[in-house]
């Protein structure tokens, strides 16, 4: 299974979250495609995609998905899996917080993709309702905000990865798989045990010398 990670991104912050998903997944598995340079045809090219798009002003799509916005209409994305994220401030625009990330999910929606990575709405004060779903229990997509919770970026992406890599194993049958993370002094990697029910598999520890590839290697031989 291969994996192109798009966005745009004006100020660099969804660009260095895209940075930050990658590595994390690994650059052997996700490749970076930023928006103000690459097509959106290319993403007919991969298994899974994962879209970063952030909010702008009121409730307004970033310039670069503005650009292309027309063209996601033309492709075809039946059956692929789809992750979104998204950056917003909540505090100084909650009334349209992650309100392109709304936009963008309901557009993909009508494309027949398999969306992962859902997202509590535990921790944020908004009052938008674009980007909900679940009667406002989760967010169509990871939710950050350098603005006023860039502290809790990091950790927040680290468990988004575990859970969309979670989600795509159920959806194959697959086991639990691992991911890079700082060894723990132990010789292993540290693994949360997933505690959002939306269906999340546990994560477990698992040596750190293996990676995501050989679950997503598997995956593509089940497409």
């Amino acid at each position: 299974m291969n994996m192109g990670l798009f966005y745009g991104s004006s100020t660099c912050y969804t660009e260095m979250a895209a940075e930050k998903i990658r590595d994390i997944l690994g650059p052997e598995l996700v490749t970076l495609h930023n928006l103000k340079d690459d097509a959106p045809a290319l993403m007919e090219q991969y298994d899974m995609l994962i879209l970063g798009i952030p909010t702008w002003d009121f409730g307004e799509i970033q310039e670069d998905w503005e650009a292309v916005w027309d063209q996601l209409d033309d492709l075809n994305l039946e059956g692929k899996i789809v992750a979104l994220y998204g950056m917003g401030d909540q505090l100084g625009y909650g009334e349209w917080f992650l309100d392109a990330l709304g936009m963008l999910h309901d557009k993909l929606a009508l494309k027949g993709v398999k969306f992962v990575g859902y997202w509590p709405t535990e921790g944020y004060e908004f009052t938008s309702n674009k980007s909900v779903i679940a009667d406002g229990q989760l967010f169509v997509g990871l939710a950050l905000d350098e603005t006023n919770q860039y502290d809790l970026s990091d950790e927040r992406i680290q468990a988004w990865c575990e859970q969309i890599l979670g989600e795509i194993a159920e959806y194959y049958g697959l086991k639990p798989y691992p991911l890079r993370l700082p060894l723990d002094g132990t010789g292993f990697a540290p693994f949360r045990q997933c505690s959002r029910d939306i269906g999340c598999c546990n994560i477990i520890r698992r040596n750190s010398r293996h990676s995501a590839s050989s679950m997503l290697s598997a995956a593509s031989h089940k497409c």
